[in-house]
Protein backbone atom coordinates (compact mmCIF):
# COMPACT_ATOMS: atom_id res chain seq x y z
CA UNK A 1 0.00 0.00 0.00
CA UNK A 2 1.73 3.40 -0.96
CA UNK A 3 2.00 6.00 1.87
CA UNK A 4 -0.39 8.34 2.19
CA UNK A 5 -0.89 11.75 4.62
CA UNK A 6 -2.30 10.31 7.38
CA UNK A 7 -3.66 13.01 10.74
CA UNK A 8 -3.95 11.89 13.72
CA UNK A 9 -7.61 13.21 15.50
CA UNK A 10 -9.44 13.36 18.64
CA UNK A 11 -13.09 12.66 18.06
CA UNK A 12 -15.33 14.06 21.36
CA UNK A 13 -17.13 10.52 21.80
CA UNK A 14 -13.50 9.01 21.33
CA UNK A 15 -10.79 9.89 23.68
CA UNK A 16 -8.43 7.97 21.78
CA UNK A 17 -6.73 9.72 18.81
CA UNK A 18 -7.58 7.90 15.62
CA UNK A 19 -5.75 7.99 12.24
CA UNK A 20 -7.48 9.29 9.14
CA UNK A 21 -6.24 10.00 5.34
CA UNK A 22 -5.66 13.40 4.97
CA UNK A 23 -4.66 12.97 1.47
CA UNK A 24 -5.84 16.87 0.38
CA UNK A 25 -5.80 18.30 3.44
CA UNK A 26 -1.88 18.22 4.18
CA UNK A 27 -1.46 21.79 5.40
CA UNK A 28 -3.76 21.50 8.30
CA UNK A 29 -2.27 22.14 11.44
CA UNK A 30 -2.79 21.18 14.91
CA UNK A 31 -6.05 22.23 16.91
CA UNK A 32 -7.77 22.83 13.29
CA UNK A 33 -11.33 20.85 13.58
CA UNK A 34 -12.24 18.58 10.25
CA UNK A 35 -15.11 17.40 9.53
CA UNK A 36 -15.32 12.86 9.41
CA UNK A 37 -17.21 10.20 9.33
CA UNK A 38 -17.55 7.54 12.49
CA UNK A 39 -19.48 3.97 12.68
CA UNK A 40 -22.22 5.96 14.26
CA UNK A 41 -22.12 9.18 12.39
CA UNK A 42 -21.12 12.66 10.80
CA UNK A 43 -18.41 14.27 13.56
CA UNK A 44 -16.38 17.28 14.09
CA UNK A 45 -12.46 16.36 15.11
CA UNK A 46 -9.70 18.06 16.33
CA UNK A 47 -6.26 17.45 14.70
CA UNK A 48 -3.98 16.64 17.18
CA UNK A 49 -1.00 14.97 15.25
CA UNK A 50 -0.37 16.92 11.82
CA UNK A 51 -0.69 14.66 8.24
CA UNK A 52 2.48 12.70 7.82
CA UNK A 53 3.45 10.72 5.04
CA UNK A 54 3.16 7.16 6.11
CA UNK A 55 2.15 3.90 4.95
CA UNK A 56 -1.47 2.60 6.64
CA UNK A 57 -1.60 -0.80 8.15
CA UNK A 58 -4.60 -2.80 8.23
CA UNK A 59 -7.79 -1.70 6.83
CA UNK A 60 -8.29 1.58 5.08
CA UNK A 61 -8.81 4.89 6.63
CA UNK A 62 -11.67 6.86 6.25
CA UNK A 63 -10.97 10.41 5.11
CA UNK A 64 -10.88 13.60 6.26
CA UNK A 65 -13.89 14.78 4.70
CA UNK A 66 -13.50 19.09 4.82
CA UNK A 67 -12.16 21.49 7.14
CA UNK A 68 -15.04 22.54 9.63
CA UNK A 69 -16.07 25.77 9.24
CA UNK A 70 -16.90 28.56 11.55
CA UNK A 71 -20.85 28.29 11.22
CA UNK A 72 -20.19 24.42 12.35
CA UNK A 73 -18.29 25.36 15.19
CA UNK A 74 -20.70 27.66 16.57
CA UNK A 75 -23.87 25.61 15.65
CA UNK A 76 -21.79 22.68 18.02
CA UNK A 77 -21.07 25.29 20.52
CA UNK A 78 -24.37 26.01 21.04
CA UNK A 79 -26.10 22.61 20.77
CA UNK A 80 -23.52 22.01 23.81
CA UNK A 81 -25.29 24.56 25.44
CA UNK A 82 -28.25 22.54 25.39
CA UNK A 83 -27.08 19.61 26.41
CA UNK A 84 -27.27 20.21 30.12
CA UNK A 85 -31.57 20.89 28.90
CA UNK A 86 -31.54 17.63 27.52
CA UNK A 87 -29.79 15.00 30.40
CA UNK A 88 -32.70 16.96 32.80
CA UNK A 89 -35.36 15.70 30.44
CA UNK A 90 -34.20 12.43 30.19
CA UNK A 91 -33.82 11.95 33.82
CA UNK A 92 -37.61 13.00 33.51
CA UNK A 93 -38.11 10.24 31.62
CA UNK A 94 -36.25 7.24 33.33
CA UNK A 95 -38.14 8.11 36.18
CA UNK A 96 -41.29 7.82 34.18
CA UNK A 97 -40.00 4.20 33.41
CA UNK A 98 -38.52 2.99 36.92
CA UNK A 99 -35.04 2.33 35.46
CA UNK A 100 -32.55 1.26 37.41
CA UNK A 101 -29.90 3.24 35.46
CA UNK A 102 -27.82 6.44 36.70
CA UNK A 103 -27.33 9.04 33.49
CA UNK A 104 -24.42 10.68 34.14
CA UNK A 105 -24.20 13.42 30.61
CA UNK A 106 -25.83 14.02 27.57
CA UNK A 107 -23.60 14.68 24.04
CA UNK A 108 -24.01 16.21 20.77
CA UNK A 109 -22.74 15.64 17.17
CA UNK A 110 -21.62 18.84 15.71
CA UNK A 111 -24.74 19.07 13.62
CA UNK A 112 -27.41 18.27 15.80
CA UNK A 113 -28.27 14.76 14.09
CA UNK A 114 -27.22 12.77 16.85
CA UNK A 115 -27.84 12.59 20.69
CA UNK A 116 -26.28 10.67 22.94
CA UNK A 117 -26.98 10.17 26.67
CA UNK A 118 -24.64 7.99 28.88
CA UNK A 119 -25.42 6.06 31.75
CA UNK A 120 -24.66 3.58 34.58
CA UNK A 121 -26.06 0.54 36.38
CA UNK A 122 -25.51 -2.63 38.04
CA UNK A 123 -26.81 -4.95 35.20
CA UNK A 124 -28.40 -5.09 31.93
CA UNK A 125 -30.94 -2.19 31.61
CA UNK A 126 -33.97 -2.73 29.01
CA UNK A 127 -34.31 1.31 27.83
CA UNK A 128 -36.26 0.11 24.38
CA UNK A 129 -39.27 2.00 25.37
CA UNK A 130 -37.12 5.17 27.07
CA UNK A 131 -35.63 5.00 23.46
CA UNK A 132 -39.01 5.43 21.57
CA UNK A 133 -40.40 8.32 23.85
CA UNK A 134 -36.92 9.84 24.00
CA UNK A 135 -37.19 9.81 19.88
CA UNK A 136 -40.43 11.73 20.17
CA UNK A 137 -39.03 14.44 22.34
CA UNK A 138 -35.85 15.48 20.55
CA UNK A 139 -35.40 16.06 16.77
CA UNK A 140 -32.26 13.89 16.32
CA UNK A 141 -31.39 10.16 16.34
CA UNK A 142 -31.22 9.08 20.07
CA UNK A 143 -28.70 6.93 21.94
CA UNK A 144 -27.81 5.57 25.19
CA UNK A 145 -24.46 4.07 26.34
CA UNK A 146 -24.10 2.30 28.92
CA UNK A 147 -20.40 2.26 30.23
CA UNK A 148 -18.01 1.52 32.92
CA UNK A 149 -16.55 2.28 36.28
CA UNK A 150 -13.68 4.02 34.55
CA UNK A 151 -15.15 5.72 31.42
CA UNK A 152 -17.25 7.34 34.27
CA UNK A 153 -14.69 8.45 35.97
CA UNK A 154 -13.32 9.84 32.84
CA UNK A 155 -16.82 11.84 32.20
CA UNK A 156 -17.15 13.38 35.52
CA UNK A 157 -13.32 13.86 36.13
CA UNK A 158 -12.04 14.87 39.71
CA UNK A 159 -8.64 14.86 41.67
CA UNK A 160 -6.63 11.56 42.21
CA UNK A 161 -4.93 10.63 45.40
CA UNK A 162 -1.37 12.58 44.08
CA UNK A 163 -3.39 15.96 44.47
CA UNK A 164 -3.58 16.63 40.54
CA UNK A 165 -6.74 15.77 38.00
CA UNK A 166 -7.09 12.21 37.52
CA UNK A 167 -5.21 10.78 34.45
CA UNK A 168 -7.42 9.68 31.90
CA UNK A 169 -10.15 12.65 32.47
CA UNK A 170 -5.89 15.32 31.44
CA UNK A 171 -4.19 12.82 29.15
CA UNK A 172 -4.63 9.60 28.81
CA UNK A 173 -6.62 8.68 25.15
CA UNK A 174 -6.89 5.04 26.36
CA UNK A 175 -6.62 3.16 29.71
CA UNK A 176 -3.55 1.15 30.50
CA UNK A 177 -3.90 -2.35 31.90
CA UNK A 178 -3.06 -1.62 35.42
CA UNK A 179 -2.99 -4.58 38.49
CA UNK A 180 -2.37 -5.08 42.20
CA UNK A 181 0.87 -6.69 41.15
CA UNK A 182 1.60 -3.82 40.12
CA UNK A 183 1.05 -2.08 43.27
CA UNK A 184 2.99 -4.71 44.90
CA UNK A 185 6.00 -4.19 43.02
CA UNK A 186 6.00 -0.67 43.79
CA UNK A 187 5.94 -1.22 47.22
CA UNK A 188 2.42 0.39 47.33
CA UNK A 189 0.26 -0.23 50.38
CA UNK A 190 -2.34 -3.16 49.71
CA UNK A 191 -5.63 -1.98 52.00
CA UNK A 192 -8.59 -1.15 51.20
CA UNK A 193 -8.61 2.11 48.10
CA UNK A 194 -4.51 2.65 48.79
CA UNK A 195 -3.78 1.89 45.07
CA UNK A 196 -7.16 2.27 43.51
CA UNK A 197 -8.39 5.47 41.98
CA UNK A 198 -12.04 7.25 42.06
CA UNK A 199 -12.98 4.64 39.44
CA UNK A 200 -12.10 1.87 42.47
CA UNK A 201 -9.88 -0.20 39.65
CA UNK A 202 -5.87 0.05 40.14
CA UNK A 203 -4.62 3.52 39.48
CA UNK A 204 -3.70 3.75 35.51
CA UNK A 205 -0.34 5.34 36.83
CA UNK A 206 1.04 1.87 38.00
CA UNK A 207 0.82 1.03 34.29
CA UNK A 208 3.07 3.53 32.88
CA UNK A 209 5.64 3.50 36.39
CA UNK A 210 5.97 -0.20 35.93
CA UNK A 211 8.92 0.00 33.90
CA UNK A 212 11.18 2.15 35.89
CA UNK A 213 10.40 -0.21 38.84
CA UNK A 214 10.91 -3.13 36.84
CA UNK A 215 14.54 -2.15 35.55
CA UNK A 216 15.47 -0.79 38.84
CA UNK A 217 13.58 -3.68 41.16
CA UNK A 218 17.20 -6.07 40.84
CA UNK A 219 19.24 -3.82 41.87
CA UNK A 220 17.50 -2.29 45.03
CA UNK A 221 17.03 -4.92 48.27
CA UNK A 222 13.76 -5.93 48.94
CA UNK A 223 12.14 -5.13 52.55
CA UNK A 224 13.33 -7.81 55.18
CA UNK A 225 17.09 -8.76 53.15
CA UNK A 226 19.76 -8.65 55.19
CA UNK A 227 22.63 -6.22 53.97
CA UNK A 228 26.20 -5.32 55.19
CA UNK A 229 26.68 -1.81 55.58
CA UNK A 230 29.76 0.51 56.33
CA UNK A 231 27.90 0.33 60.12
CA UNK A 232 27.56 -3.32 60.02
CA UNK A 233 24.97 -5.79 59.13
CA UNK A 234 21.24 -5.26 59.34
CA UNK A 235 18.06 -5.74 57.74
CA UNK A 236 16.30 -3.34 55.42
CA UNK A 237 12.47 -2.31 56.59
CA UNK A 238 12.16 0.17 53.71
CA UNK A 239 13.08 1.08 50.28
CA UNK A 240 12.88 3.98 47.64
CA UNK A 241 13.41 2.22 44.24
CA UNK A 242 13.01 5.65 42.27
CA UNK A 243 16.16 7.23 44.44
CA UNK A 244 17.50 3.51 44.93
CA UNK A 245 17.82 4.15 48.72
CA UNK A 246 17.20 1.58 51.39
CA UNK A 247 16.63 2.46 55.16
CA UNK A 248 18.20 -0.36 57.20
CA UNK A 249 17.42 -1.38 61.18
CA UNK A 250 21.02 -2.17 62.26
CA UNK A 251 22.00 -5.04 64.96
CA UNK A 252 21.96 -1.79 67.44
CA UNK A 253 18.19 -0.95 66.69
CA UNK A 254 19.22 2.16 65.12
CA UNK A 255 18.31 2.81 61.74
CA UNK A 256 19.83 4.27 59.39
CA UNK A 257 19.37 5.17 54.94
CA UNK A 258 22.23 4.18 52.53
CA UNK A 259 22.25 4.15 48.50
CA UNK A 260 22.34 0.72 47.14
CA UNK A 261 25.96 1.37 46.60
CA UNK A 262 26.72 1.80 50.11
CA UNK A 263 25.07 -1.53 50.82
CA UNK A 264 25.78 -5.33 50.09
CA UNK A 265 23.41 -7.88 49.67
CA UNK A 266 24.26 -10.86 52.47
CA UNK A 267 20.90 -13.08 52.60
CA UNK A 268 17.25 -12.22 50.93
CA UNK A 269 14.37 -12.15 53.09
CA UNK A 270 12.65 -15.03 50.96
CA UNK A 271 14.59 -18.25 49.05
CA UNK A 272 11.53 -20.15 48.74
CA UNK A 273 10.69 -20.35 45.04
CA UNK A 274 7.19 -21.19 45.15
CA UNK A 275 6.54 -18.28 47.60
CA UNK A 276 8.31 -15.89 44.51
CA UNK A 277 6.26 -17.42 41.84
CA UNK A 278 2.90 -16.99 43.67
CA UNK A 279 4.06 -12.97 44.24
CA UNK A 280 4.11 -13.40 39.91
CA UNK A 281 0.76 -15.31 39.78
CA UNK A 282 -0.86 -12.03 42.16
Amino acid sequence: MPARAVAGLRIRRAPQIVSYDATGFEDLGVNEYVIVDTDKCREAARVIVPPQHATPAGAALRPILRRATAFDLTQWQQLKLRECDALVQCRAQVEKHHLAMRLLTAEYNFDGSHLTFYFVAEGRVDFRSLVKDLAAVFPARVELWQIGPRDRAKLIGGLSPCGREICCERFLGDFPKATVKMAKDQDMPLGPNAATGLCGRPLCCLAYEQPTYQAARGRVPRVGDIVATERGQGRVIARNVLTECVTVQMEDSANATFSIAQVKLVAAARTNAHADAADEED
